[in-house]
């Protein structure tokens, strides 16, 4: 295929519909007589309730229905996903039992937001209080081991004889490291809008990242056909992982679009986010590393815990990077879960691999000041030819040609090694370093392609776009396979009412889609050059399929460019009002072969203000190996995103919950710190050109997590680097540097 926009910095087909307030989100929609729902949260981490007064909220201005545990209709459907670990358990006012602070214990429905939120305010509960267990680290005692995601193994790896190589090893070292709870805090809020209609069909408008996935659990939970049920989302305003996973409040909504025989309208607020939709969980992890004096590694034993919820078992995956990233005949890692009073935790952008990777690169950091080696080098003399793990070949990998890259723009040879000895005045410069690296996926998608009469395309997929840019790329990939001008290209997404599209997650939408999509413009290119071959109208009447070609909305001669008509002369003649191509697209045995991973390098410079004890990042340079790339300035905001994301992992983000109550404190965007501008220097991305023909047919990886993973290992061995202190709890504030 040629590269005509393929792979251009094609501006975002979506922009002006956004900025001007026409693309509408969840909320925005207003069906005919709509109402409102506010949720009532429990105030105790653990208990029952014994009783609520709710007369004075039935009875508030405007108010239409109060549901409570006592008159909450039961769904017997929601008891056939109890177990399976990555989905929360929904706490749809089934019963009484509180078991955690802020879980939805009443729903108040309105006419307008206003009141429903007065009256939601009048709801008085009484609570049969219950011990609560709060404190991770205090309740390790009690852990149990961690269980797979999406039905897989539990997380876990043995090759070799760890212990014995660690007993043995000239050189070794051993830390434990801290990651706090983290949220995700997306720009748009969760909200949803259920509708019933008078033959009981139910139509969602939700903020999800899978249409297709949200409307399969809730034809189960809901004993729902699915040709009764329709989801619309076609925009999302961030995700990063909490809008994976159906929550109560969506539940909550349906039914109370059931009880008062209206459209209902329910909308989180921020922070009703910290309580009601997941979290990065809590890690404490140990990693214990040993070398030869040349800095080869001999053995690596990874271990830890995650906090999880009392009725849940999410876990993070901290471990899986550790097994594979690096060459090491001995291998141990583990994990264990560590229940406890709160929400569930959830995928957050780039889960198990942004935690991993900050301990293990960390750790891989403190064995190279420990063998008195340049950090680049050590990973460069543990570069892994194969997937340890595995055994595999990889697709394909370009890591050391991101590290010789990013290493020459950053200029990482004047590196001294000796921590604190590069300065700037009074201020301390610190050079650091990771690896990032994060799994290539991909699911199964379907596309449909339209050629209309007047020329122009419509192309459907029931796919998401989180704000990453998919409308664009997918618009580029069906532009150049079919030979239309990108904006004669109307990309239609997120509506059950489309083909089926994946579920936005594992950065893999891209890979799943653009296979769909470029099979489906194949179909109608196809189906355009047999018209045209057919009919003795066309100048291209008798040609070999092979020998006519495709470009700017016309069929051409591969011999004459000017022997040639343009789509719409060919449908016009044949009468045609469109011609339909269809695409399904899946993975394929072949790709379980190879090993599939983007990979990058990540090198970070801080100045640190001793006296105050303040980390400034500086410069960062990042290099990626991820596979073909489809917009230049699409995958480079991506990977911007995904650094700011560590950013905020390594220095500012934390949720802090009130040790006695479970109360998340940090609620807000103003004791919730976020990376704001002045935080972030000028992220200088580079993709190491990268042809691989065995992720998936288009070479495609995804980019939207590989750039968090690294990020806060760098930015610590930056502060390593330049004060002499090792900081593995995260975030590093000033009060751990002072």
């Amino acid at each position: 295929m040629s590269s005509k926009v393929i792979g251009k910095p094609v501006d975002r087909v979506d922009g002006k519909l956004k900025v001007t307030g026409k693309a509408l989100y969840a909320a925005e929609h207003n069906p005919p007589g709509m109402v409102h729902a506010v949720i009532v949260q429990s105030t105790v981490p653990r208990g029952s309730v014994l009783r609520m007064q709710t007369s004075e909220a039935e009875k508030s201005p405007g108010v239409l229905a109060v549901l409570t545990p006592k008159n909450m209709p039961k769904l017997a459907g929601l008891e056939q996903y109890a177990g399976v670990s990555v989905l929360p358990r929904l706490t749809a006012m089934q019963d009484s039992e509180v078991l955690f602070n802020g879980q939805p214990i009443a729903l108040v429905v309105a006419d307008t937001f206003e009141r429903a939120t007065h009256a939601a305010s009048l709801v008085r509960t009484f609570y049969m209080d219950k011990p609560a267990t709060l404190d991770m680290e205090a309740a390790l005692g009690r852990a149990e081991a961690a269980v797979g995601v999406f039905g897989g193994p539990p997380p876990g790896h043995t090759r070799g004889d760890a212990a014995a190589a660690l007993s043995s090893a000239p050189v070794r070292v051993e830390a434990t490291y801290r990651t706090p709870t983290e949220h995700h805090n997306p720009m748009e809020p969760h909200a949803c809008i259920a509708s019933w209609d008078e033959a009981g069909s139910l139509t969602l408008y939700d903020t999800n990242q899978g249409v297709y996935f949200m409307r399969q659990f809730l034809s189960v939970a809901l004993g729902l056909p699915p040709d009764k049920l329709r989801v619309i989302s076609p925009y999302v305003g961030g995700g990063f992982g909490c809008k994976a996973l159906p929550w109560s409040h969506v539940i909550l909504s349906i039914m109370a679009a059931k009880a008062v025989g209206k459209p209902v309208k329910l909308v989180l607020t921020r922070r009703q986010m910290f309580s009601l939709v997941g979290f990065r969980p809590r890690t404490l992890q140990k990693v214990e590393l040993a070398a030869n004096a040349q800095g080869k590694l001999t053995a690596i034993r990874h271990t830890g815990y995650s906090e999880t919820s009392e009725k849940d078992g999410f876990t993070e995956t901290f471990t899986n990077v550790t097994n594979m990233l690096y060459a090491c005949p001995n291998v141990t890692t583990s994990q264990q879960l560590v229940r406890l009073n709160t929400g569930t935790p959830t995928f957050m952008r780039a889960p198990g691999e942004a935690t991993g990777t900050y301990a293990f690169e960390s750790a891989l950091d403190e064995l190279a000041h420990a063998l008195k080696m340049d950090p680049l080098e050590l990973r460069r003399i543990n570069h892994a030819d194969k997937d340890p793990e595995h055994g595999k070949e990889w697709s394909s990998k370009s890591l050391l040609e991101c590290y010789r890259w990013g290493a020459e723009r950053f200029g990482w040879k004047k590196r001294s090694l000796q921590p604190r000895s590069m300065k700037d005045g009074d201020i301390l410069i610190g050079w650091g370093m990771a690896t990032a690296t994060f799994p290539a996926f991909r699911q199964q998608a379907s596309a449909l392609m339209k050629l209309m009469a007047d020329g122009t395309a419509v192309v459907q997929c029931a796919a998401a776009d989180l704000g990453t840019g998919a409308y664009t790329v997918f618009t580029q990939m069906a532009a150049e396979t079919l030979g239309l001008a990108p904006e004669k290209i109307r990309m239609e997404m997120g509506d059950t009412a489309l083909p089926p599209g994946p579920l936005a997650g594992g950065s893999s939408s891209t890979a799943t889609v653009s296979p769909a999509i470029h099979a489906a413009a194949n179909d109608v290119r196809g189906k355009l050059v047999k018209l045209a071959m057919a009919d003795k109208a066309s100048p291209l009447h008798g040609l070999a399929e092979k020998d006519v070609l495709a470009e700017d909305g016309r069929l051409f001669s591969r011999q004459d460019k000017a022997r040639g008509e343009t789509f719409a002369q060919l449908l016009g003649r044949q009468k045609l009002p469109h011609v339909e191509g269809k695409g399904d697209a899946a993975p394929a045995p072949s790709e379980q072969k190879y090993s599939a991973h983007a990979f990058g390098a990540h090198f970070i410079e801080v100045r640190v203000d001793e006296a105050l004890g303040t980390v400034r990042v500086s410069r960062i340079v990042t290099a990626m190996g991820a596979g073909r790339i489809l917009n230049a300035k699409t995958a480079r905001s991506q990977i911007s995103g995904g650094v700011i994301f560590g950013l905020g992992m390594a220095l500012t983000e934390e949720t802090l919950r009130d040790p006695r109550m479970g109360r998340v404190m940090t609620a807000d965007l103003a004791e919730y710190h976020v990376p704001v501008h002045a935080d972030v220097p000028d992220i200088d991305v580079h993709f190491v050109e990268e042809n691989d023909p065995h992720v998936n047919p288009l070479g495609i990886k995804g980019i939207g997590e590989v750039g968090t993973t690294g990020v806060a290992a760098a930015v610590a061995n930056a502060v390593f680097h330049a004060t002499g202190k090792r900081v593995r709890d995260l975030p590093i504030t000033l009060d751990k540097l002072l």
